[in-house]
């Protein structure tokens, strides 16, 4: 055993000598000083080993690649098949160029001693690298599978797997300084706890937006898809991406605002997806009436009105009405403000809660009301609130215009005017 054990650093000494021999003649042969002998070599032995690397890449990545392909192909389960998609293998097929080159380097640069520990750190280094992109595409695997499922297609998944990118990308970026640097990797994580304040102030953004991200998984405030307001950030639009550090909103005139994730949580927004799953949209609009328009109407005047099929019901019962609670109190009908009458806007309210009780496009079940809001200076605010039964942009502006389209055409016939500001044709018949 022992002169087995003496005979090794003997055999290993003429592998370096062979190896090197064929460059060393070679440069002798052509006639080349002494000087530049050495540097030579080294370049020589680095080219070769290139060749030799490149070569075992192109080798790998054929049979290997094609192996697994044959292999997934032949596999009933998805995952395999997205590992392959995301270049996964083909990632961890450059390790063997690697590994060849730190199982080398000691006999290729045999007459370099000073070299071999660069290299094999270097090596060390790649391959930990390698194996960091291994893993970030093994996260981009999981995380395009995780939207592939019906479930998780609206939820904000970005964030969690930027984060475990992160972290991995922390940690390895760690034990790679440890590894270039011959440290230990608990000396450079102390190092990093002693920046613990420098550290939180770089990743404030990151560590807010997680922290917002669990927040709006939680309490369910945004999902991917949903259409969102937000004033300060002059974003209408819809969600297309909830990321760990921002929102990207498309607007309706398909710019793209991007918002901070944690600004979801502090400041307020609109969402309106309740609007889309009640598969209704609010219509809340008013018509502003001159005050000296409103009357009381007269008999004459309501037998008029009485003509118009909405209102037909409605004011035969109310003539009625008014009529005998009149005659049992001895109203003087001569004096106007006596006893109980009809106004010309109260039948136009009437008539306008008939309309939309009647409209096709107005849903049954949801609130409907017309309402008389407090007189301002431009009249009196008579505002329209109902759902349509459909939410659909283009849909939702040509019902609400029909809407109103009709109330501004029928207003004239309750002898009412709708409020506008004087123009300056309105002036020149005046002068």
């Amino acid at each position: 055993m022992n002169k087995l054990e003496n005979q090794k650093p003997e055999i290993i000494m003429m592998e370096k000598e062979n190896i090197n021999s064929y460059f060393q003649e070679l440069i002798e042969g052509w006639g080349i000083l002494e000087v530049w002998a050495s540097p030579l070599l080294l370049l020589l032995s680095i080219i070769s080993l290139i060749i030799i690397c490149i070569i075992i890449d192109i080798i790998t990545k054929k049979l290997l690649l094609k192996f697994i392909s044959s292999l997934v192909k032949r596999s009933k389960v998805q995952w395999d098949d997205i590992l392959l998609e995301h270049k996964v293998f083909d990632r961890l097929a450059h390790i063997m160029p690697v590994l060849f080159i730190e199982f080398t380097a000691p006999t290729i640069f045999a007459n370099y001693e000073y070299l071999v520990s660069i290299v094999i750190r270097l090596t060390e280094a790649y391959i930990i690298f390698i194996f960091l992109m291994v893993i970030v595409s093994i996260i981009n695997v999981m995380d395009y599978y995780v939207k592939q499922l019906e479930s998780m297609k609206d939820k904000p998944t970005d964030s969690y797997f930027q984060l475990a990118k992160i972290v991995v990308y922390f940690f390895a970026g760690v034990v790679i300084i440890a590894t270039l640097f011959d440290k230990k990797s608990i000396n450079i994580l102390t190092t990093f706890g002693a920046l613990t304040a420098v550290i939180l102030l770089i990743f404030k953004d990151t560590i807010l937006g997680f922290v917002a991200s669990i927040q709006i998984a939680a309490n369910d405030l945004v999902r991917v898809g949903d259409w969102v307001s937000f004033g300060k950030y002059g974003a209408d639009g819809t969600v297309t991406k909830i990321t760990l550090n921002t929102v990207k909103v498309q607007n309706w005139d398909k710019t793209i605002t991007t918002i901070p994730t944690y600004t979801l949580v502090s400041d307020s927004f609109k969402n309106w997806r309740g609007m889309s799953e009640a598969e209704a949209r609010r219509i809340k609009r008013s018509l502003s009436f001159k005050i000296g328009s409103v009357m009381y109407c007269d008999e004459s005047f309501l037998d008029e009105l009485q003509k118009i099929h909405l209102l037909t019901p409605f004011l035969k019962n109310r003539r009625e009405e008014i009529a005998i609670y009149n005659q049992e109190n001895g109203v003087n009908k001569d004096v106007k403000v006596n006893g109980r009458h009809l106004t010309n806007i109260g039948v136009f309210r009437e008539y306008t809660e008939a309309y939309i009780s009647n409209h096709p496009n107005i849903r049954p079940d949801l609130t409907r009301m017309v309402m008389q809001l407090a007189t301002t200076e431009i009249g009196i605010p008579l505002q329209v609130y109902c759902f349509t039964n459909t939410t659909d942009w283009g849909e939702y502006e040509k019902i609400q215009a029909d809407i109103f389209d009709h109330l501004i055409a029928a207003a004239p016939k309750f002898h009412l005017e709708i409020f506008q500001a004087p123009s300056g044709k309105d002036f020149q018949r005046l002068v």
